[in-house]
């Protein structure tokens, strides 16, 4: 019996009219008998979706005749029943009927604010209507698209095709469980549509709302489920999703009142509504390539979750609270926390910006204050593949749950992390010595240095700066030669910066090297290493001239030194065309000082030398760090690599900061008080002068700094008159956020004009 045959049979149709419309998991049908149509379903039988079945015409007829909108009515079988089995060959199937709806689609439509509004009172008047209703069935049923669930869709992730979008996605994951799993027991529950979406909502005139089909989603679930769903559909694909949000969540309050937790967990629901649909998506086309229906609203769905990761979560709670009559818990000054902090800390442990900044969190390349501000991080180089990034924040929650001791015992994590850190360096950089910072590995590589050479004295560079500990001071001419410095102690000989912009030999690295060595005279017999970061950072991030270290490093060897390269900031592909900023002068050192990046903000830290250097050090005393190659450390430093290759932020580093210094540099035509801008990758300097010379304006450069932080973009400056521009963001940094940063410079310095 075919089916029309079978409608004839069970409903009496004369000649009816069949068209089968797209489905996601099951066939649908449009008929039309006479001037009737309806909407035939057919499913794959199981006992428990004929529950369910069941179970959602029980709702049906809950909200038959509500009063405020229609719903499909489900049609009775010709024995009375409304869902039924039937035999097809070996398989069972379920057949059922409902009445078709008329209407537009939302989706078909250009909605307005206030129709958001209707749309959220809509939606509350049906879950009024719904409260009342119990069924085992529904508490029973677990859905990957009900949000209590939701981490259940994690399992998709792997069919995320782009790396970065993939890594958005699992950072909304570790927030749902950070912030929406600990309450979620103490939330309002009952029967919910569960799929309040603008192909599901039906209007009258294109401008009141008439209807709501499709309740194959309906479960038992916490009633602000509901309104996040409801919410993020209206929101979705518009240009200002907050806003839209906003109308339809004061339509749900001004019909159902939202309870204060309800409130707390939104932002974080509706993150996880989007990241369901992107994972159901690309499960979908991984299962069935050719069915576009699953990814119908795929694009919508990014374009918000990349807007959403920009939101300050503190300011979108807010506007929430707003809406619901809850007073304001935004923090009104930092005044407070200034105070908090210096009861117990020096204030010699400095603040940024004349007014500084209260931060309570980040994502990737944006951080978030105490006060709602979402700000552009064009500055911290510390969170190198991204603040909070998911791939190393599991890294360290996973082994930190697991395993956590020192050296002294074996585990497969430390050998497995130095091996595919040491890949990364030529062949005779094989040894590595796991420390807990950039300080204290540049306290080792010295003290190795004086081990190996039997030598005394070590060579720095101008303005370089290589930590905080005693030793690491003793050789950063940053800090021992500042006015409040301790002055350079006798063993420390200190060679000119080769600065190609106000250097005198320019960018002929050669030269400069040639005057050192005639400076040093005899005394270059007595140095044990010269120490330097290919991009003096320090110093106004400025890279050494060409050829100045292909020059000199021979000259310290043949004399008996070592040749150290402090990779702290220009390390792990941050430059672009090279991995480590030694190789972008084409040299191997002897010793590399590795920290910062490392682990992403984790303390840890690095050096690496030869097998002859680490031999000679193995003669002495035990070498021991506490906190040094630890398995959470090793874990983290593990995952920073991957992510790096994973994401190719190298490449990244590359395209983003050429494309930066071109910008740059085309503002530099039109403002000469950009005198310089120097660097590679997403290390780069911008360096402010008084127009028509190459004077340091540390004026100009703080109140851009400043004015930088007013338009919510953290860029700092430094050089010896701290009158540069310094730019590291991390490495996910983008064009777009390239053009935030170009846009706001140009505005800055144009208004100074005008």
């Amino acid at each position: 019996m075919n089916l029309e045959q079978f409608l004839q049979k069970e409903f009496g149709f004369r000649s009816p009219w069949i068209k089968k419309l797209v489905g996601y998991d099951n066939s649908n049908y449009l008929i039309r008998n006479e001037d009737s149509r309806f909407v035939f379903k057919e499913y794959r039988y199981s006992k428990s979706l004929f529950d369910v079945l069941l179970a959602e015409n029980e709702v049906l007829n809950v909200l038959k005749d509500c009063g405020f909108g229609d719903f499909p009515e489900p049609i009775p079988f010709s024995d009375g029943s409304f869902v039924k089995r039937v035999l097809i060959g070996d398989e069972n199937h379920i057949y059922r009927m409902l009445t078709f709806l008329e209407g537009d689609f939302l989706g078909d439509t250009s909605p307005t604010l206030d129709l958001a509004f209707d749309i959220g009172a809509f939606t509350a008047k049906m879950d009024i209507k719904l409260k009342p209703l119990e069924s085992y069935v529904l508490k029973a049923r677990e859905l990957e698209w009900d949000l209590k669930y939701f981490l259940r869709n994690k399992r998709h992730l792997q069919f995320i095709e782009n790396v970065y979008n993939k890594n958005l996605v699992y950072y909304f994951f570790q927030q749902f469980q950070l912030h929406v799993v600990p309450i979620l027991p103490k939330l309002r529950k009952q029967v919910v549509h569960n799929d309040v979406n603008e192909w599901n909502i039906l209007l009258k005139n294109n401008k009141v709302v008439s209807g709501l089909i499709d309740f194959g989603d309906v479960t038992y679930s916490p009633l602000i489920n509901e309104v996040a769903i409801a919410m993020t559909y209206i929101a979705y694909d518009k240009e200002n999703p907050l806003e839209w949000a906003i109308a339809s969540l004061k339509g749900y309050h001004s019909k159902n009142p939202i309870q204060e937790q309800e409130i707390e967990v939104l932002y974080y629901l509706i993150a996880a509504r989007l990241c369901t649909s992107v994972c159901n998506s690309a499960n979908a086309k991984n299962k069935h390539p050719e069915n576009t229906y699953t990814s119908v609203s795929e694009d919508f769905a990014w374009s918000m979750l990349h807007k959403w990761i920009k939101l300050n979560p503190i300011n979108v709670l807010q506007e929430f609270r707003t809406v619901i009559g809850l007073p304001n818990t935004i923090e009104s000054s930092v005044k407070m926390p200034i105070a908090q902090r210096h009861k117990h800390l020096s204030p010699i442990l400095s603040l940024s910006y004349k007014e500084p900044i209260h931060m309570v969190g980040s994502a990737f390349q944006y951080m978030y204050d105490a006060h709602g501000t979402t700000f552009l991080d064009a500055y911290n180089n510390i969170p190198h593949v991204g603040h909070c990034h998911p791939r190393v924040v599991e890294a360290g929650q996973k082994q930190m749950g697991t395993l956590n001791t020192n050296t002294r015992y074996l585990y497969d994590l430390l050998p497995h992390y130095a091996e595919a850190l040491l890949r990364k360096f030529p062949k005779s950089l094989n040894k590595v010595f796991f420390v807990n910072s950039g300080s204290a590995a540049s306290d080792l590589a010295i003290r190795m240095a004086k081990i190996h050479t039997g030598k005394q004295h070590i060579m720095v560079m101008e303005h370089g700066y290589h930590g905080n500990t005693q030793t690491a001071i003793d050789i950063s001419d940053y800090k021992f030669n500042n006015k409040k410095g301790q002055g350079q102690k006798d063993d420390i000989l200190k060679t000119t910066l080769p600065d190609a912009y106000r250097g005198k030999y320019g960018n002929k690295g050669e030269l400069y090297a040639q005057d050192a060595i005639i400076k040093l005279g005899e005394e270059l017999q007595t140095v044990a290493a010269f120490i330097a970061e290919p991009i003096v950072g320090c110093g106004g991030q400025v890279p050494l001239a060409v050829g100045y270290l292909k020059y000199l490093y021979p000259e310290i060897r043949k004399h008996g030194g070592l040749c150290i390269s402090d990779e702290v900031q220009t390390g792990f592909g941050r430059l672009g065309d090279y991995y480590w900023g030694f190789e972008m002068h084409d040299v191997v050192p002897d010793i590399v000082i590795l920290g910062k990046p490392m682990g992403n903000g984790h303390p840890i830290g690095a050096v690496v030398v030869t097998d002859e250097i680490a031999a000679s050090f193995e003669k002495g005393v035990e070498f021991f760090s506490s906190f040094g190659g630890n398995p959470v450390s090793c874990a983290i430093g593990l995952s920073v690599l991957q992510v790096i290759e994973e994401e190719k932020l190298q490449q990244n580093a590359k395209e983003v900061g050429d494309y930066y210094q071109q910008k740059l540099r085309k503002l530099q035509e039109k403002h000469p008080v950009i005198g310089d801008v120097r660097g590679s990758g997403l290390f780069i300097g911008i360096d402010i002068v008084h127009a028509g010379t190459k004077k340091t304006n540390y004026e100009l450069a703080q109140y851009l700094k400043n004015e930088l932080r007013h338009e919510h973009i953290l860029i700092s400056t430094d050089g010896p008159d701290d009158s540069v521009l310094k730019t590291k963001p991390p490495l996910c940094f983008t064009k777009n956020n390239v053009d935030t940063v170009i846009n706001a410079i140009d505005t800055i310095l144009s208004n100074l004009k005008s």
